[in-house]
């Protein structure tokens, strides 16, 4: 008997962007400047250095994003979204262990640089609020078709949900002052992990 068919959730749209061809290119490049600009200053990355970078005013930049606040969540929601996007395009073909392994390293990453984010963010909110509610359920329904695949397939165990496995994941990448290298061994020890069946 085959395996049968799981197709990944079309990825998910979490904010909204311009319609106007213009407008929405101004917002990218805003996003990109935001993307690199906490990557290298952290919390101290001021709102005037990423319209500089992005080579737009001060005005633009808030014309698309009122405070701070809105073009944290953005770039966060935005992030999740590419991450999401990444689960929908893995060929249905491809070898079922390697699309989940694969997938789950991408969340990893995901975790492991954006943690700058995640601070700044619980200044504003709390962790239930809908903001990382939707991004939780955007993860979850990205991840469960490769983890059911893979359960169908026979090479990840059955007992286990797509909820634990991110956590599972998360958690590892949220390991503080970690070596890159041990932080490594630790999800290939872990995601080796769910390849045993669970007792009877």
């Amino acid at each position: 008997m085959g395996t049968p068919e799981i197709t990944a959730n079309p990825a998910p749209e979490l904010v909204q962007r311009p319609r106007r061809a213009d407008a929405r290119r101004n917002y990218e490049k805003l996003l990109t400047a935001a993307r690199e600009g906490f990557a290298e200053g952290g919390e101290a990355t001021s709102l005037e250095s990423i319209a500089e970078r992005a080579d737009v005013g001060i005005g633009t930049l808030y014309r698309n994003f009122p405070n701070r606040q809105a073009l944290i969540e953005a770039l966060y929601a935005t992030e999740v979204e590419e991450v999401c996007r990444v689960a929908a395009e893995l060929d249905d073909d491809a070898d079922p262990w390697e699309a989940l392994n694969s997938w789950l390293e991408r969340v990893m990453a995901y975790v492991a640089t954006k943690q700058v984010l995640v601070a700044e963010l619980v200044n504003y909110l709390d962790k239930d609020s809908p903001l990382f509610q939707a991004c939780r359920g955007s993860l979850y329904s990205a991840g469960e078709p490769l983890l059911e695949r893979a359960q169908a397939a026979g090479v990840v165990r059955s007992d286990v949900g797509i909820g634990e496995v991110i956590q599972l994941v998360v958690g590892i990448a949220k390991i503080p002052n970690a070596d890159p290298d041990q932080t490594k061994r630790l999800m290939r020890v872990a995601l080796d992990g769910l390849r045993y069946q669970a007792a009877n």
